[in-house]
Parts: structure tokens; sequence; C-alpha cells
């Protein structure tokens, strides 16, 4: 059943409107994803994360065709990871991914990962300006990017992404990062939303979801909502879809988010992304 209850939207720098929540497609495959991606469309998603490293493309543009939604009405995201870095291999890489999935432009792009040891993020950028600048993105940003590696970024190139998408949850709750996202106008997208291991299970998500009358699923990503935040929850069954865009007829109190926020473990609690293949 869609949702009745349209999903807000958070402005990028470059005026263009991106979802609060969307969906993460890893680690679904083509065949998976075809089918998760027409569902979710049906129940009211309307942002769509992937990335040339997932090996899923394909099966998201599959399921954008078999949704028959308008492309205008979607906001898709991919992402370009280390293969692609240094002397405009972005280029040919992007096209790749456009073919794969079918379209004639993604609404944001994004590099997969900094890999500072290779040195080659900010040539990358450059040549996602280029991708911008021809209309084969709409956006340009990064995900598991730190302060640090922004810094460059911005310092070498005056340009900041339009987004950051990185590992954030309760129990990792990353303020340094979204304190410098929010004071550069960039928009800080979570992956891995949920968190892993027991966060769902955590007695203060339980009591709060308890008394609210909802999934402590739920109650997080209110959470990344009310933070100002865009999330990408991952599911490939249509029920847990259906509740996770369905979290805009509460609120959580002050006194909720901060119970929320005495679970933060600090970086502790990252995952090696590049292991992990997010």
């Amino acid at each position: 059943m869609a949702s009745s209850t349209p999903t807000p939207q958070l402005t990028l720098s470059t005026g263009a409107a991106i979802p609060v929540i969307g969906l993460g497609t890893w680690p679904l495959d083509d065949s998976q994803v075809a089918v998760t991606v027409a569902d979710a469309v049906a129940t009211g998603y309307r942002l769509i994360d992937t990335a040339a490293k997932y090996g899923n493309e394909a099966g998201v543009g599959q399921g954008i065709r078999d949704s028959g939604i308008a492309r205008e009405q979607l906001f898709v995201t991919t992402k370009l990871d280390g293969g692609y870095q240094g002397n405009d291999r972005a280029i040919p890489g992007l096209d790749a991914s456009l073919d794969r999935l079918g379209l004639d432009y993604v609404d944001l792009l994004m590099i997969h990962w900094p890999l500072p040891a290779k040195d080659l993020y900010v040539d990358t950028w450059n040549s996602f300006g280029k991708l911008l600048a021809a209309g084969k993105t709409r956006a340009i940003g990064v995900s598991n990017f730190k302060p640090a590696h922004l810094d460059r970024l911005i310092a070498e190139t005056g340009v900041a992404p339009a987004v950051n998408q990185i590992q954030l949850d309760p129990t990792l709750a990353r303020a340094e990062t979204r304190s410098y996202n929010t004071a550069h106008g960039i928009v800080t997208q979570s992956w891995s939303p949920l968190g892993r291991g027991d966060t769902l299970s955590n007695p203060v998500i339980t009591g709060i979801a308890d008394r609210l009358g909802k999934s402590a699923a739920q109650v997080i990503l209110r959470w990344h909502v009310q933070l100002g935040l865009s999330a990408v929850p991952k599911s490939a069954s249509s029920a847990r879809l259906a509740q996770n865009l369905d979290i805009f007829d509460f609120e959580l109190t002050s006194e909720d988010m901060d119970a929320i926020a005495g679970l933060d473990q600090g970086e502790a609690a990252a995952q090696d992304s590049d292991v992990i293949g997010h």
C-alpha cells in the first residue's frame, strides 16, 4: 500500500530536493533489487540509492521501468568507487552506470570513498564537475568523507559536495561530521541508518517504541529525520518497506532525542566500508 503522506524533502545546495527517506539497495542482486525497487516505488519511495560497486544498477533500472513511474518523479543516486578515480575515469564510468541503469542522467553522483592513499579524490571531484556541467548528473556528492577530506576538497576546488553519505546510527552519531556538513551547506545522508548488532533491540529504543506504539526501526528513522538527515535503509520486505516510510505521523520528544543521544559509542562503532562493500 502506498504511503498517504508525501515524504518530506531537504533542499540541496544545487536547489534540487532530496527525500529524507530512501531505499538502500546493498547487497541486493539484480533480480532481487528489480522487484524491491518496483515495490518500494509503489509504496511511496522516491529516492533510490545504488552504486557501481553494488553490481545491481541494471536491476535498479529494471525496477524503475517496471514501476511505471515517470523518471522525473524519482531521485536516483549512484556512486563510483576507486577504479574510477583520477584521469577523468569517472566520465566513462558514469556513462557505463547510466547504460546499466537505462537512464540519461542520475540525480546525484557520489565519490564512493575518499581513498586518501591514492590521493586522487580531488582530481576525481574535478571530473565530477564536468559531468555536472554536461547534465549527466543533477548534483555531485561524496560518501564516507571525513571533515579533513572535505576541507581539502573545498580548499582546492572551491566546490562543496551537495551530500556526504556516511555510516550513521544512534550508536555512531557522527556529531562532528554532521556539524561540519551543516556549516558547509552539505546534506548528511545516513547509510546503515538502523545500526548493526543489537541497536534495534536496545532498551532505550524499544522503550520509546513501546510508548509510542511504533517499531524500533520507526523510532530510529524518526531520529534521523528530526536531526535533519536523509537516510537510506535497505529492506526487501514489503511490510518493512512500508513501515520504514510510515514515520511522519509522530514526533520524538526532546527527552527521547536526549536518551537516544546517550547511545553514541563514538568512532569505535564505525565499520571499514572498503571491506564491507558499502
